[in-house]
């Protein structure tokens, strides 16, 4: 800052170069710039961020019945629809990116105290200059310098690595979906794209993991800045400090990660072919749940719970269809062509039209409110970096 307000006030020359840093103090000067280069990266990830969710949005409609199985501690567990994941992947960055956006337009503040916080040097005038020079920049007006209260560093940090969380676990879903043992879902970027510097036939999911590559590296980053809060008396001797380098990489890999989750969407190719292929592997076993809840009420949920579990078990060890099993033990009480509808798994898929309906219908409102609001108007936004 020393040789930079030295080079300013012999560029402005005249009678103004004596007003050049008044008043101001280093960290004044680093922190607003923090904030204005922190709306110029928050502005490039939430446009990418948006194309993401258009890109889901549509994942999400055009798949809304494209059954597959759904999985918990990595096994198949119930059938969902593929649709329903990607609403889930939409309204997990949709929503990240809206609370990264209210930080970027409502909380990133000017910061403007001059040595110790108290502006002495403007005689009287520190609160309106203060005022002035935020209004100027576009940036939020503070109740006070913020020297040593690193609460708009932390709000941001937390927005980005949570927009780093939601398009991590996107990113990791499909590395997982385009495996070679489950393919329901890979990248298909041309010739040499995902290739192998080895193995003639790999096609790699490259962007999907180079998206989650970056996202990892998040909560590291965003650690060192929640702990660097603690800065002593009114400027920092090191805490301060430790945020620089910090900071502009966890702006760094979330534009990373957000672009490159764009990538692979753009690349992607579902299967639902191969999701309904493997949904049908287990021959009925996720469907058990539904055949518990079916004769809960004539023989009490644990029973039931029981009954049905010792078939599944019986299944699994002598390698006889579930079906089978079950036709044989509830003789009398259901039919073959009954428990066939039980286990079939499109007839137990929930809630799931709803729940897309219901993340379509927060996309769209999403996208008209910002494209109606503050942070729809390029013009203002341009103004303020």
């Amino acid at each position: 800052m020393v040789p930079l307000a030295r080079e300013l006030t012999r560029a402005v020359g005249g009678d103004a170069a004596r007003h050049v840093h008044l008043g101001a103090t280093s960290q004044d000067i680093m922190d607003t710039a923090a904030m204005l280069v922190s709306r110029r990266a928050g502005a490039v990830i939430r446009a990418d961020a948006d194309i993401v969710c258009a890109a889901l949005a549509a994942l999400s409609g055009e798949h809304r019945a494209t059954i597959m199985a759904g999985r918990t501690l990595l096994q198949q567990a119930l059938p969902t629809t593929f649709g329903a994941v990607a609403a889930g992947w939409l309204n997990g960055v949709g929503t990240a990116a809206q609370a990264l956006d209210e930080v970027i337009e409502h909380r990133t503040a000017a910061q403007l105290g001059g040595a110790a916080g108290t502006l002495a040097s403007l005689e009287g005038r520190g609160p309106a200059v203060a005022a002035a020079f935020a209004d100027e920049l576009g940036l939020a007006e503070p109740v006070l310098p913020w020297h040593t209260d690193r609460g708009p560093i932390v709000e941001l940090a937390g927005a980005l690595a949570r927009v780093c969380g939601a398009t991590g676990k996107i990113a990791g879903d499909i590395a997982l979906l385009a495996q070679t043992e489950v393919g329901e879902a890979t990248e298909e970027g041309g010739a040499g794209v995902g290739g192998s510097s080895t193995l003639p036939h790999k096609r790699n999911t490259i962007a999907a993991v180079s998206a989650l590559g970056c996202a990892e590296q998040a909560p590291g980053l965003a650690s060192t800045l929640f702990a660097a809060q603690v800065q002593q008396h009114q400027r920092a001797a090191g805490p301060w400090h430790a945020e620089w380098l910090p900071l502009s990489r966890l702006l760094g890999v979330t534009g990373s990660a957000v672009a490159w989750l764009r990538t692979s969407l753009e690349r992607l190719a579902v299967h639902p072919e191969r999701m309904r292929a493997n949904l049908d592997l287990t021959d009925g076993f996720p469907l058990a749940e539904r055949v518990t809840t079916d004769l809960a009420g004539e023989l009490g949920r644990l029973p039931a719970h029981e009954l049905v579990q010792s078939a599944c078990q019986e299944a699994a060890d002598s390698g006889r269809a579930l079906a089978e099993v079950l036709t044989e033990r509830l003789q009398g009480r259901r039919t073959g062509s009954e428990i066939a509808s039980l286990l079939d798994p499109a007839g137990y898929l929930g809630a799931t039209g709803a729940f897309v309906d219901r993340a379509l219908a927060a996309h769209a409102e999403r996208t008209a409110r910002r494209g109606t609001g503050p942070a729809g108007d390029p013009a203002r936004n341009r103004s303020r970096t």
